[in-house]
């Protein structure tokens, strides 16, 4: 666990967090408990293509180290990434790019990152 002496947390920012200490040692402890159940669980956070099946697939073998998480699923990270947040707040920051110079700055929304990234990907679909 981070040590508040060496990473202060207001009380604004702890307010603002998704999860408290105690809900962060509770999924840490479901984690060790029941890996496979606990990453299914948080699988379902993401919007797959493919849902997985198959959770974890591991061997540690001496000769035959192999370690697979949702082998069998597919998802589109940009889908994930960009486009379910452009859809419910496309006014919402999603990038804050800082220039060297300190007045050289700009905040991209979801809206403007995900035209950019729909820009790009017609860049590389031309060029097959």
């Amino acid at each position: 666990m981070a040590d508040e002496r060496v990473f202060p947390v207001s009380r604004e920012a702890a307010g603002a967090a998704l999860v408290d200490d105690a809900g962060y040692r509770d999924m840490y402890r479901r984690s060790l408990e029941d890996p496979e159940a606990f990453w299914a669980e948080h699988a379902g956070r993401l919007d797959w293509s493919t849902p997985p099946t198959r959770i974890k697939n591991t061997s540690f073998a001496r000769d035959a180290v192999s370690i697979e998480w949702f082998a069998d699923g597919a998802l589109n990270v940009a889908a994930n990434c960009v486009d379910r947040h452009a859809a419910r707040t496309p006014d919402r920051t999603a990038i804050l790019w800082e220039g060297d110079d300190p007045a050289d700055s700009k905040a991209v929304s979801y809206a403007e990152l995900r035209a950019e990234v729909c820009r790009m990907a017609n860049v590389l679909k031309s060029r097959g």
